[in-house]
């Protein structure tokens, strides 16, 4: 196996192997190849493949990366998994990576970002992005009580949880469009919505690759204090685009944050080299 298929396996993990699951993947591919590294791109809880595949994949794919969009276990069309864990979610992320024909980027979005953060202790991935990152713990469990009490109480009991359009977008959206997004959630595993706020935080990433963590300060999920937190574990200062949303992809100005992405992998020798 070489150095970029590589994946870090404990002794743990091979005595209690998870269980496989059918994962749903969808694809934009540039019409010609230009050697970029291929983006994966991993939805937080509730959202499936789908919501990247709405705007980012195919415009990533049409500035050359090779663009993939995963639904994790029980969301999407992947496999249903009522008792999915992190552990289950990493290692959806670990095993689609691994499949992929060269070393990626591994872009996490909302919970997602904190599933991302668990694989990049396994998967040597040429560079990460972590979009409106819910790192978990209780200071998250705190937020979500304050500006959406009537959706995250039932979620502590096992209900999932459920978000507004005033979290998860700006008000730029049109009303039609939030309204067929908002349909198309999902919900976690009870067992991984627990552990979002009690599990312990990732391990150190293998390699150290380069990471860069982007949210908007009106995020009414993620405060922009909780965006510096994140960026500050990984050495750098979060990137901001004031006046959207939680759902940064979906968004009315979605093409803000997917062209900083790019321009941040391009300019990146550690992230595009071949």
């Amino acid at each position: 196996m070489t150095t970029e298929r590589m994946r870090v396996v404990r002794s743990w993990e091979w005595a209690r192997p998870e269980r496989p699951a059918r994962r749903e993947v969808l694809a934009a591919v540039p019409e010609r190849e230009e050697a970029k590294p291929p983006l994966l791109f991993v939805p937080g809880f509730g959202h499936g493949a789908w919501a990247f595949a709405e705007h980012w994949l195919g415009h990533a794919a049409g500035r050359g990366f090779p663009a993939y969009a995963l639904s994790l276990r029980g969301h999407g069309g992947s496999e249903p998994a009522p008792e999915a864990t992190l552990r289950s979610y990493t290692h959806d992320v670990t095993q689609v990576a691994a499949s992929l024909p060269r070393q990626a980027v591994l872009v996490g979005h909302g919970a997602g970002a904190r599933v991302v953060a668990h694989a990049l202790a396994r998967y040597p991935a040429r560079a990460a992005v972590l979009v409106a990152p819910v790192l978990g713990g209780w200071a998250t469990f705190g937020t979500a009580l304050r500006r959406n009490p009537a959706g995250t109480v039932p979620a502590v009991f096992g209900a999932g949880l459920r978000l507004n359009r005033r979290q998860l977008f700006s008000r730029e959206l049109p009303d039609a469009d939030a309204r067929r997004h908002l349909a198309r959630l999902g919900r976690a595993g009870r067992r991984a919505q627990w552990q979002l706020l009690t599990g312990r935080g990732p391990e150190p990433a293998v390699g150290r690759p380069p990471v860069l963590v982007l949210g908007s300060p009106d995020d009414r999920v993620v405060p922009a204090s909780a965006l510096v937190r994140a960026a500050q574990r990984y050495a750098s200062a979060p990137l901001l685009f004031p006046g959207m949303g939680h759902d940064l992809m979906l968004d009315a100005r979605w093409r803000e944050p997917i062209d900083a992405i790019l321009d941040w992998l391009d300019k990146d020798p550690e992230s595009t080299a071949g």
